[in-house]
């Protein structure tokens, strides 16, 4: 057994101390260590896009990040996106626009589309579908994930948007 390590980081702004095996990944350590059970593990080789977590603002597959990597990181699970006042404009469009189904991918899109918008507030259907390119659905079908992500888009828009972007 490899020694273990502690790790440093903050999640869904809460500093915490991990104890955790260099060779566990994020994801093990999200689920197993901390039973933060959102972010789903689907793959298990990065190419499904369930497990995506943020890592500094940024989406990453958190079955390829070890743990250990994330010391003084800050990561975001999708347990931490909702408020105390409920869920977000980017919940709210999935559950409103049919866009999800099992919800193994869904958590995965939710964090992906948050930082999409935070990059680019008004994409394009193109630029949305390049963006989720990483995420893999075997229910839904994209029509309708691309069609949450432009309402989640208009909601956080709002009249700021343009409707031909």
């Amino acid at each position: 057994m490899a020694t273990q390590r502690i790790v440093s980081t903050t999640i869904n702004g809460t500093e915490k101390s991990l104890l955790c095996e260099p060779r566990q990944t994020l994801l093990e350590v999200l689920r197993d260590n901390l039973n933060m059970t959102g972010t789903k593990e689907g793959c298990s080789n990065g190419n499904c896009g369930a497990c995506t977590v943020l890592l500094n603002g940024d989406p990453v597959t958190s079955c390829l990040v070890l743990a250990v990597e994330c010391e003084g990181t800050e990561i975001e699970t999708i347990e931490g996106i909702a408020t105390k006042d409920g869920l977000t404009p980017v919940q709210n469009a999935f559950l409103e626009n049919a866009a999800l189904q099992c919800g193994i991918c869904t958590p995965g899109f939710i964090m992906s589309t948050k930082a999409l918008l935070k990059q680019n507030p008004n994409p394009t259907e193109e630029e949305i579908r390049f963006y989720l390119a990483g995420n893999l659905c075997r229910c839904t079908g994209y029509d309708k994930i691309v069609g949450a992500v432009q309402d989640a888009a208009q909601r956080q828009c709002g009249a700021g948007c343009t409707s031909d972007a």
